[in-house]
């Protein structure tokens, strides 16, 4: 478990960095590539279906296995694909129905419903809500991601009428995948600069 975290934590402050963390973690080769569909690793493990999203980078622990690193990197494009359209379809084939939230925020309920809640209030502020896939780690049962959230702030969120701000933030998650879904996951916003782009102006005036 100890060794677990510490893979963990080098996986996040990998993505954080922009760079790429190995010999740390492990000493089993892997490569980043940019996340185009062709015939070599890793890029082959990218699903090519029409609508799912692409990681830009890509990075995978050959030790899994071509079949099971294949299944982690479809189920982040699904996943992550409902982030950028809110369509349900995607969340369904990607985590299971035991699904958990470890850092569940204040008021979401737990389990499937909860990014459906997610997605659903923030769409209301913001509904043109893109959700672009930067960084995909594929490590063991566990998928790190790096997401750029983009849109504009038209609708309304708790009360507060958008005036059309740009908004572009930053998030971190780890999805931990069991036989053929995610299962679990944590998660982190940069919250600081959405609530700053929400109340200042936007990505060029309030950062």
């Amino acid at each position: 478990m100890f060794t677990r975290t510490i893979a963990l934590g080098a996986a996040v402050a990998c993505l954080v960095a922009g760079g790429i963390a190995t010999a740390a973690v492990r000493t089993t080769p892997v490569r980043t590539t940019p996340a185009r569909t062709t015939d070599t690793w890793p890029g082959r493990l990218v699903d090519p279906s029409p609508g799912l999203v692409r990681p830009r980078a890509l990075t995978v622990d050959r030790s899994l296995g071509e079949r099971r690193a294949a299944l982690e990197v479809r189920l982040a494009q699904r996943l992550y694909t409902f982030w950028n359209t809110g369509d349900r379809t995607y969340l369904r084939a990607a985590i299971s129905p035991h699904f958990k939230d470890n850092t569940l925020p204040a008021g979401r309920p737990q389990g499937p419903a909860g990014p459906v809640f997610a997605s659903k209030r923030f769409r209301t502020a913001v509904p043109d809500l893109t959700c672009e896939l930067s960084d995909v780690l594929i490590t063991g049962d566990k998928i790190t991601a790096r997401l750029v959230f983009r849109g504009h702030f038209t609708g309304t969120l708790d009360g507060v009428r958008g005036r059309g701000q740009k908004i572009g933030f930053n998030a971190l998650d780890i999805q931990h995948v069991g036989t053929d879904r995610i299962t679990e996951d944590w998660h982190i916003e940069d919250n600081g600069t959405l609530s700053r782009q929400m109340n200042n102006g936007g990505v060029n005036k309030g950062g």
